[in-house]
């Protein structure tokens, strides 16, 4: 039994479109202000969002052998 399920290569696709247009739009609003970086923190982790499964999750896993 899977936890958790990946998404479709359209998911993903419309997902990182979707990501794309905010930053562009929200750019001329964003370089004013301070806390820019953390709403393009929000958008790459948007972007990166393959499955419903946590990100942080995801990359835990993903890097683990370089620790051990």
């Amino acid at each position: 039994m899977a936890l958790y399920q990946s998404y479709s290569p359209l998911h993903i696709f419309l997902r990182r479109l979707t990501a794309v247009t905010i930053g562009v739009l929200a750019l001329p609003f964003m370089l004013r202000r301070r806390d820019r970086a953390r709403f393009y923190s929000y958008l790459h982790r948007y972007w990166i969002k393959t499955s419903n499964k946590p990100v942080w999750l995801s990359q835990a896993e993903s890097t683990g052998a370089y620790y051990y």
